[in-house]
């Protein structure tokens, strides 16, 4: 492949300070480890090199205008060559997904390539992130494991020191292991499962994984070694489900472990539960065949723990279930992105990082003002209605409050102003811009989390656009179930409610046309 060097000038956020860190290239970058590593070396004052085979995809990233980005492909001793020249610390996190066979050997080709190129280059230490491997013969580990443990032996004998963190399951929103772990939990009250639900493992937040792979850019150049990195907690892969669950507000799962399930039939079966393919579900349950705990903790004498301590298990879901909720709602629709922790979901993660979201959306021009449809819209609810069916809203209220919610009973308190926080019936305004949007979130019972939004905008004609988006985040089977069911009417209801919408402001339109001067 020809090498595309794509050099951009870098906007170094922390002056003269930052001018004289530690150079750090980070391979991967648009990969789920790689994207969050990026802003955590920037956060550290570090200068950070980025090699990507398509640097295009880094267009939309928050850090893009902060970093150095080299385009080419690992596989060329060119490109390689020039993304490791004068490079201090080189985060190796090149991993291969793919059943297809030789894919171990064309990994430790790649690990040596890479390693003979900073060595030539005086390279001052590989960092890589591998899989934490249980004890006794190497031979008998499933390919995926062994393939990592070889990678870090090729780095490790490169001549350039090595830190080789092996980790077991990281949990953080987005991951392939958390969006495993999420919908079998989620979809399965009861279930059949192979029987290494009942291994143990030691699970690690992704906050932490980046911690350590920050620190170690900081090792004593003497220090050549693999390190077991884990969380607090050891565990087996159903008392996890059953944590998730219980955060997540489920029922206790129903799990029955079965010895017929064979790692082939087992990742189908997740790819078929899950969003996770079955193509890369079945190196995470070949992992989890075997017991994988941390057999010493030494990394600690040169990362120390944070003051409060590595985040327990319950506390690493709890954190991954809120930013993929908020993922839902702030990071997809908010006008304004905002930067968090770096386990908050990225623009890189895989499309199914957020889990299933189901969405009625409509749009509609409106031979009115922008300020006219609006007065229609923030006037919603109460005694006002819902534009769409009156009976039909009637009944779901109705429906709502036979299981203990609050249905259509609150009504509003002002028939035309209304503010975020305030409750519409069975919803509350989660936000408005005034003539822009209003966004509702249901407060009626479901399996689910459901938000009702309005959009006004003006098209290149000068026409005003009104956009209608009912979307509905499912929670468990019983969530899927409901979205299916109710489905059907949506064309009824929604359908209605926008036409409805847009007659009525309309018709303000024109009675302010006729009012006399």
């Amino acid at each position: 492949m020809a090498v595309h060097l794509v050099r951009w000038a870098a906007i170094w956020r922390y002056g003269e300070v930052v001018a004289n860190s530690q150079l750090c290239l980070v391979t991967g970058p648009t990969g789920y480890i790689g994207g969050r590593l990026v802003p955590a070396l920037l956060a550290a004052g570090k200068r950070v090199r980025v090699f990507a085979r398509h640097p295009e995809r880094l267009r939309d990233m928050p850090w893009v205008g902060d970093v150095e980005i080299i385009a080419g492909d690992a596989n060329d001793p060119i490109a390689v060559a020039n993304a490791l020249d004068g490079v201090d610390v080189a985060y190796y996190l090149l991993h291969s997904l793919t059943t297809k066979s030789g894919f171990s050997a064309a990994e430790r080709s790649m690990a040596q390539l890479f390693a003979d190129a900073a060595k030539q280059a005086r390279v001052g230490r590989f960092v890589y992130l591998g899989g934490l491997v249980p004890p006794g013969d190497v031979r008998l580990l499933s390919e995926h494991l062994r393939s990592r443990a070889e990678v870090g032996e090729v780095l490790r004998n490169s001549g350039v020191p090595t830190a080789e963190l092996r980790a077991a399951v990281i949990l953080g929103s987005g991951s392939a292991s958390f969006e495993m772990l999420r919908y079998l939990t989620e979809r399965l009250p009861a279930m059949v499962t192979p029987k290494w639900v009942h291994n143990r493992i030691q699970p690690i937040a992704i906050r932490d994984v980046l911690r350590y792979l920050v620190g170690c850019a900081d090792l004593p150049a003497d220090v050549n070694r693999a390190f077991d990195i884990g969380g607090p907690d050891v565990l087996t892969y159903s008392q996890m489900m059953q944590s998730y669950a219980s955060i997540s507000g489920l029922r206790r799962r129903v799990i029955v472990p079965v010895p017929v399930l064979s790692p082939n039939l087992s990742s189908h079966w997740v790819g078929v539960i899950t969003p996770v393919p079955a193509s890369i579900a079945r190196p995470l349950v070949e992992s989890l065949r075997h017991e994988v705990i941390c057999r010493e903790s030494d990394i600690k004498q040169f990362v120390p723990d944070p003051e409060a301590g590595l985040l327990t298990v319950n506390e690493a879901i709890g954190l991954a279930v809120q930013r993929v909720r908020d993922a839902q709602v702030a990071t997809r629709w908010s006008s304004v992105s905002v930067p968090g922790a770096p386990s908050e979901p990225l623009p890189t993660d895989p499309d199914w990082a957020g889990g299933s979201l189901y969405t009625d959306s409509r749009e509609r021009t409106v031979p009115a003002s922008r300020a006219a449809v609006w007065t229609v819209v923030k006037g919603l609810g109460g005694s006002n209605g819902w534009y769409s069916l009156p009976l039909a809203w009637e009944l779901r209220g109705l429906m709502d409050r036979a299981v203990g919610g609050v249905g259509l009973r609150r009504g509003r308190r002002d028939p035309q102003e209304i503010f975020v926080g305030e409750a519409v019936d069975f919803w509350r305004v989660e936000e408005l811009v005034p003539e822009e949007l209003l966004r509702l979130r249901a407060e009626m019972k479901l399996p689910g989390l459901a938000w009702l939004e309005f959009v006004i905008s003006v098209n290149d004609e000068g026409q005003t656009v009104l956009r209608q988006r009912a979307t509905f985040y499912p929670r468990g089977l019983a969530g899927h179930i409901y979205w299916y069911s109710v489905m059907p009417f949506h064309g009824i209801v929604f359908g209605s409610m926008i036409r409805n919408i847009a007659a009525a402001a309309t018709t303000k339109k024109q009675s302010v046309a006729i009012q006399p001067a």
